[in-house]
């Protein structure tokens, strides 16, 4: 099993490295029911439009939002005068979102997430209106209401303000009542078909020979990389069992394909086990470039009649780090890459376009991908 080590924060690295050569290892056997799905098991995502009340003035005034107080309002029996210019700073339009597994039965509750589309400041303390939550089709499968709760707080006066995590997005535990469930058929016939979450013809065929030697020969066949297909009792009962006894199997996977993940927005880089790199030499310098601006007041001498002149020296200042150079051998692990990568002083950002200069230059041997 690989184990990615992630470069975050420059305090980190020499931890995670440390963990990384206690615990990287050879490929462990996983549980079927972690490489596999059943083709037609999945989830289905709800979406629907909701008022949250109750808010401490921190609402907001969107057409939209007053547009749906007053449809509501009138939906209740209540209609207001002509001209009458609605302030419901206590109401916030937002978007629910939720996803409906598969089995689940009428009657069951589904935990929902609450998201403000309009200007409302914070949606700390309000109250989710009865929304109706629609799948693709246009149908309603479910119900959502209750209490908004919040991770974040804030506060603001005298032009300061100071605010911890997001404030304008909430979630429902238990919010959401179904009152149309999905049909799931688990597979036609005599067979269900297992899809791997990653596509890889070795771990097909392993798996293949896993469940042909647990269950019998011709029990399973790979139609490609990806899906399996499997013969399973026909009754219900016998196909659950039969079932559960395949996800429990154990199934030794291909090692993973060498690959680095890089985000550029917020500098981390994850790398798995199996990567490794060429021969080369790497250097590392930062060049930095100073540029500051004070204002200079010259003073005309008594009785000269003269202006006083406000001027602006700027001074720039050059300054660049002494670069190193380190070599790297051919076919070290990314233990000795992080080491090495480490002892020449490179961050998070250095790393990124390290990396990037050692593709290109191919000396690294695993696949780059930016998110």
């Amino acid at each position: 099993m690989s184990l990615p080590i992630l470069f975050s924060r420059p305090g980190l690295r020499s931890r995670w490295l440390a963990l990384c050569l206690l615990l990287a290892g050879p490929v462990q056997a996983e549980r079927l029911k972690d490489l596999a799905t059943f083709q037609g098991v999945r989830y289905n995502p709800l979406l629907g439009y909701g008022l949250v009340v109750g808010l401490d003035g921190s609402g907001d005034q969107s057409p939209f939002t007053v547009q749906s107080v007053v449809n509501m309002l009138q939906q209740m029996g209540m209609s207001l005068p002509p001209g009458v210019n609605l302030q419901a700073k206590n109401v916030a339009g937002v978007m629910v979102t939720a996803s409906l597994p598969a089995f689940v039965q009428t009657g069951q509750t589904l935990d929902v997430t609450v998201s403000s589309m309009g200007s409302a400041k914070s949606l700390r303390g309000g109250t989710l209106l009865m929304t109706p939550l629609k799948g693709a089709d246009g149908q309603v499968y479910a119900l959502a209401q209750g209490n908004v709760l919040v991770g974040g707080a804030g506060a603001s006066g005298g032009g300061s303000k100071a605010q911890i995590n997001h404030l304008n997005a909430g979630r429902i535990s238990a919010g959401a009542i179904v009152e149309r469930s999905v049909p799931t058929e688990l597979g036609q016939g005599d067979y269900v078909t297992l899809e791997l979450k990653d596509s890889d013809f070795g771990t097909a065929s392993r798996v293949v020979e896993a469940l042909n030697r647990r269950f019998g020969p011709a029990t399973a066949s790979a139609q490609n990389a990806r899906v399996i297909q499997v013969q399973a009792p026909q009754q219900h009962d016998q196909r659950v069992a039969f079932l559960g006894a395949l996800e429990a199997l154990e199934v030794t996977p291909v090692q993973q394909a060498p690959k680095v993940v890089l985000n550029g927005r917020t500098g981390s880089i994850v790398m798995n086990q199996s990567v490794t790199i060429e021969a080369c030499a790497v250097a590392h310098g930062n060049l930095s470039i100073v540029i500051g601006s004070s204002a200079e007041v010259s003073q005309p001498a008594p009785f000269s009649q003269g202006q006083t002149v406000v001027t602006t020296r700027t001074n720039i200042d050059i300054r660049q780090e002494a670069g190193q150079l380190m070599l790297l051998p051919r076919g070290v692990l990314l233990a000795d890459v992080v080491k090495a990568l480490n002892a020449i002083g490179a961050s998070p950002q250095d790393l990124l376009a390290i990396l990037q200069a050692m593709k290109a230059a191919g000396a690294l041997r695993a696949e780059i991908e930016v998110i």
